[in-house]
Order: structure tokens, then sequence, then C-alpha cells
């Protein structure tokens, strides 16, 4: 058996990862240690493997070369702290493989083990029982196992047994674990993918579920929206991977600025970057004819997407308006937050956002959707309100690799948390560090609560759940429990002391009727006199009633 590990098989063994995580995400899904439907580790996991596996491919034939390549594409792609946490654990080993041909096992374990760090590094308060501490443990324990005779068959066989074993431990480490009687997710997560990987060393095929097996097709639109008599006032989303071609230009005179400000030119919200000889090009036009003339003077098209605009489901292209081909004046700050549902969105915009981000719980944007949005905003201070906890290691991510602006990421929680520091905040006259520091200090002088179905039975703090009923919960403790979703909510507001505090947010979301909300509105009325009450149909998924605390 070959002993070493070269780039075509590391990729294969990527997507065989990729593909294993596939069919088994709805696992990972389902080990939720909160009981509410909010598990997506799998979906996060595998979105941001399968950006990584599907990375086109840069000429790059070698083992170094591949893994950066997949590599990049991970952390273009990662949702989730899980996936953030993934592309970190790549990106580590791509570095550890950087500018080989080919790698023996004892070369490939100290890569895996440059991962764990990397991911670590990545992570500013590392909490051990999840996939930073299921990795560790593997990539040490097969690490030290490496010999003359190993082979990859002998060391992922070391790997994966030392990874299931860690993951069975991950209770003892984390109480909420333990208490749900579960494994962390993360690291069900990345057992699925290093199984994944062994079966292409065992020398299976790659099945339907693979890179090339998921893609969707093409996309439902209703057409009824865009009639004879209709006239285009949007124009169209365009978007292309560019390979710079050396029959056509100096690829080494090439000057993605000038690249840029042609296709300015042409339209507008434009977000223009390179990487090696491939540019990535994403631009509003009223002509993508023309732009497409004008680039493939540089190169040939890898990939390549035209959308009319009227006809998108997504809401953020229709609600953000943009005059075509007028250069907006730069701005010392904006902003973007991250939100769902209508109501919600139309909220943050009405309170100074300049983007909103689409996602939240259970619908994690990545680090790629944070920077598509930076690119349409010609500010000096970018502040960037996640939302989510689950979405703050993504922001930061792109604030990163983001170098147009100064991305200030302002580590909101939750929605609560973010209406308070956008709503309150004021920055004339203020430096980038003062007006974040606001930010976060009004961000944590609210509590929020929220009201959910129930997904399975259960007892948390004190509190017996019902699968069905409706909880009322905040910071992950459960307060209340109730077969209706309004007696839940004032419960919770009882035990966060809402008697406390002057004003009161009421969002609304898309599973609460009308009847519901007026009802709770009332009661809330009634009973917190002294506090200014304030309702929003926000249309949020998931969350019945979202309560903020000011």
């Amino acid at each position: 058996m070959d002993r070493l590990i070269d780039g075509a098989l590391f990729e294969s063994m990527v997507k065989g990862g990729a593909e294993n995580l596939y069919v088994n995400k709805s696992i990972v899904n389902d080990l939720n240690v909160f009981p509410i439907p909010d598990g997506d580790t799998g979906d996060n996991m595998y979105m941001t493997i399968e950006s990584g596996a599907s990375a086109p491919s840069d000429g790059a034939e070698d083992l170094g070369g591949v893994s950066a390549r997949i590599a990049h594409g991970m952390l273009l792609g990662a949702r989730g702290n899980s996936g953030v946490i993934l592309s970190r654990i790549f990106a580590g080993i791509a570095a550890g493989l950087a500018d080989l041909k080919d790698a023996d096992l004892k070369t490939f374990a100290e890569a895996l083990k440059r991962g764990s760090t990397e991911a670590y590094s990545a992570v500013s308060v590392p909490v051990e029982g999840t996939i930073l501490t299921v990795f560790r443990d593997a990539v040490s324990y097969a690490g030290d196992r490496v010999s003359d005779e190993s082979t990859p068959d002998s060391y992922f066989s070391d790997l994966i047994e030392e990874l299931r074993n860690s993951l069975q431990r991950t209770p003892e480490l984390l109480d909420v674990l333990k208490e749900a009687g579960v494994v962390d997710s993360g690291g069900a997560g990345l057992v699925y993918i290093v199984e994944g990987m062994k079966n292409v060393i065992d020398g299976n095929e790659i099945g339907a579920h693979s890179h090339g097996g998921v893609q969707q097709g093409p996309k439902q639109v209703n057409v009824n929206t865009f009639t004879e008599d209709s006239v285009l006032e949007f124009g169209y989303c365009t978007e292309f991977l560019l390979r710079l071609q050396k029959s056509k230009i100096d690829i080494d005179k090439f000057d993605i600025n000038e690249f840029t400000e042609l296709v300015k030119s042409m339209g507008d919200s434009v977000v223009s970057f390179r990487d090696g000889t491939i540019v990535k090009v994403h631009v509003h036009t009223m002509f993508p004819g023309q732009v497409l003339n004008e680039c493939q003077k540089y190169g040939e098209f890898l990939t390549l997407k035209i959308e009319n605009m009227m006809l998108q489901h997504n809401e953020t292209y229709i609600e953000n308006r943009f005059e075509f081909n007028v250069e907006k004046p730069k701005k010392k700050y904006a902003a973007v937050v991250v939100a769902s549902g209508k109501g919600l969105k139309d909220t943050f915009l009405s309170l100074g956002a300049d983007q909103v981000v689409d996602g939240g719980q259970s619908m994690n944007p990545s680090a790629g959707d944070f920077i598509k949005a930076f690119g349409e905003i010609n500010a000096e201070t970018i502040l960037v309100f996640p939302n989510n906890g689950n979405v703050i290691m993504a922001a930061k991510q792109a604030a990163e690799m983001y170098d147009k602006a100064d991305v200030r990421v302002i580590p909101t929680h939750t929605v609560g948390e973010g209406y308070s520091a956008l709503s309150m905040l004021d920055v004339d006259g203020k430096t980038p560090d003062e007006v974040a520091a606001e930010a976060k200090m009004y961000a944590d002088s609210v509590t929020t609560g929220f009201v959910s179905r129930a997904g399975r039975t259960t007892e948390m703090n004190g509190v017996s759940i019902v699968d069905g009923d409706y909880i009322g919960f905040s910071d992950d403790v459960v307060y209340s429990d109730s077969p209706d979703k309004c007696d839940a909510a004032v419960t919770l507001c009882d035990k966060l002391g809402a008697k406390n505090f002057d004003v009161m947010l009421l969002l609304c979301g898309s599973e609460a009727t009308e009847e519901q909300a007026s009802r709770l509105y009332g009661e809330l009325v009634e009973k917190y006199r002294d506090a200014e009450i304030i309702m929003i149909d926000g249309g949020q998924p998931l969350h019945d009633f979202i309560i903020v605390l000011e």
C-alpha cells in the first residue's frame, strides 16, 4: 500500500468526508442541547466542507496547492461556530502541508496537529468538551502511534478510534451535554467527516451525495412577477468567476483595482477580488452582456450566474435598491446587522442599518455572505451586529478578510442586543474605538427573552418541559413552560424582572397570530403599567415572541 498522501488523494478524501457528513447531517442536527428546533450544526459543517470540496481548481495538483485551495474555499463558506472552527482546522492543515508535493504519514500527522492548534487559536475562549477537544485528542493519539510501518489505513483507523472515544467523553466535560444526555454535535460531525475520508482510503467510490452530486437544479422563480407589460427596474444580479488568461493579458501586470473600476462603470453593488489567477465578481447591472463582453477580454469564465432581480426571492435585493451607475458618497460609519423576518429586517433598516444579512438561529450566514454585504457599503468603518452567538465567529472571520474598511464586530448575541445598540448609538465626533465600546455597552444593558415551541420532553433548571409546549427562556436558561404561548411569555417576563425595566419591546414571530399578539400585548400593558411597551410584527421564524427589556 502506498504510504504517501498526494493532492489527488487528499481532495478525494475531503469530498468523501463531505459526502458522509451530508448523509448523516440530520443526526448531527438532532444532537441539540437545547429543547427547541435550532439544531443546525450538521448543516453548517456540511456547507463549510462542501465549499472547500467544490472550490474551483486553480491548476495546482500537488498536496500543498490542493490543501490551500480547499482551505480557502472553506474559509469563504464557513457558517456558524462549528463551521468556522472546521475551516480553521483545514487552514492549519494546509499551512502544515504548504509547498509539499506529497506527504508521508509523520508529516501528515503533524499537519493535522497544526490544524488543532490553529482551531484553538481562532477561539477567544476555547471550551473543552467540544469539537476542539475531540479533534485535539484524536490527532494527538493517532500521531503518537505513527511508525515506519504505519499506513494511511492504520493512521485513520487510530484517528477514528480516538475521535469516537473522545466524543463519548464530551458529556463529562460539559454539564449542558450531560444534562441533555447527548454528545457534542460538532465533534459528531467531525467523526462523520473523518469516517468519510477513510472510506476513500479504503477504495470506496464517492456516491451521489459527493461534491458534484448535491448541486441543486435551477432555482424556481415566479415568472408572473415580470410580464410583457413590466419594465426592468432593478437590473440583473450578475456573478461569475473569471480565470485570467496569459493569451489575453500580462497577468503579472493585472491591476484588480483598475478592473473593479471598469466593472463599477457598468453597474453597482460591485464586489470584486482576486485569488491567484481567479477573479470573483458580483455586480448589479442593467446590461449584463456589456459586463461579460468587457470582462472576457481578460480571461474566460469558470462559472456564471445572471438573475433578473425582479424575480429573485431574496428580499435583500428587493428591499435595498440602488441607483445604478451612481457612486455613493463615502460614509464615516455604516452598519451591517443579521436578522430574519421581514418586519424585523424593516425595523433594523429604519434604525439606520445599511445592510441586513439574512440569517440568525438555525440559519447562520457565512463569512462570504458578510463580505458580500461589506462590498455593497462605501464606508470608512463598518459596524457588524451578528445578533446570534453562533454567528459571531463567522462575522469576525469576514472582518479579518476584508481590507477595504475598518470592520468592527460588536458581539451581540441576540436581536434585542442589536436593537438596543443600534437604536441608542451616537457616532458623531467619536473614534471607532469609542463607537464600538459604546455599542457593546448598550448591547450589554438589555435582557432578551424568547418564547418557542419545545422539541422534546425533558427537565431543565427545575422546569418540566413537555414536547410541543411553549417555553420561555433567556441565555439558555428555561424559565417557563406552558401549552399556551402567551402564558409562557407572561411568566417569562415575571421571572426576568420586567417590572424593573422602563421599556419593553415585543417582537411577534411568524407563528404568532394577530389575536395572540394583541392578547399578549394587552396583558403586558395591564401588568406593567409603568413601562413603555412597543409591539412590532417581526415575522421572525422559530421564536413566537422575542421580548427585549431595556
